[in-house]
């Protein structure tokens, strides 16, 4: 089965193909300007060239919902359902925090703390077992202060993501370790959208929305 990944949430912008659980293909970037309206197409075009297919042999379209980039999911979440809609596939969808505990999981960590950066000290988070990768808090938006994640003190614990930068500045875990340029990634979808498909936990695509976890709070213009 041929499956399309889509990660916009973040900084990177992300796009896998597998067959199965073989990743054929993984194109990304992380910029600063968050780009993915200008890159995400073009990077899928790429992925299917690099993956020897076309994109009428998609057989299904999993994204990352969020939390995250309110613009950069709601570009997301338009392009997958164009996708599904155009080929008349299913749409799987998932936690984009839970992409980045793939590469730390069965490392001698006790827990796996992603930390997407949100504004000011806020991050969005989650904690998950490190050996199995199971949801241990499930995800909230959080201020961080001195006396966060102390309950963790005397545990061995890695935090992730680009939240992890402030983290590293106020926390007081010494036995932590801080990882600051890991994103979500497309590839690191494969494993828990492969289970979603083979139970048919599909989303319906029509009223699919991602997983903003927060309202959006633009710029109000003054007017003249």
């Amino acid at each position: 089965m041929k499956i399309l990944y889509l990660e916009t949430s973040s900084k990177n912008c992300s796009v896998a193909i597998s067959d199965n659980e073989k990743l054929l293909c993984l194109c990304e970037e992380v910029s600063e300007n968050y780009k993915q309206s200008e890159s995400l197409h073009t990077f899928v075009e790429w992925a299917l060239e690099g993956a020897g297919i076309s994109l009428k042999e998609v057989e299904a379209v999993s994204l990352g919902k969020g939390p995250g980039s309110y613009t950069g999911l709601r570009i997301g979440a338009a392009s997958a359902k164009g996708f599904c809609y155009g080929l008349n596939i299913p749409l799987v969808a998932m936690n984009s925090l839970e992409s980045m505990i793939e590469p730390f999981l069965g490392h001698n960590y006790d827990f796996i703390v992603p930390l997407i950066d949100a504004r000011r000290m806020e991050v969005y988070t989650a904690v998950y077992d490190g050996q199995t990768g199971k949801e241990i808090r499930e995800t909230e938006a959080k201020i961080l202060d001195e006396t966060s994640f102390q309950e963790f003190k005397d545990k061995k614990v890695v935090f992730v993501g680009d939240g992890a930068l402030k983290a590293r500045e106020i926390l007081q875990l010494p036995l932590s370790d801080f990882k600051t340029d890991i994103y979500p990634s497309a590839q690191y979808l494969v494993k828990r959208s492969l289970e979603k498909i083979e139970k048919k936990e599909f989303e319906d695509t029509a009223y699919f929305e991602p997983f903003y976890l927060k309202d959006f709070h633009g710029v109000k213009k003054n007017k003249s």
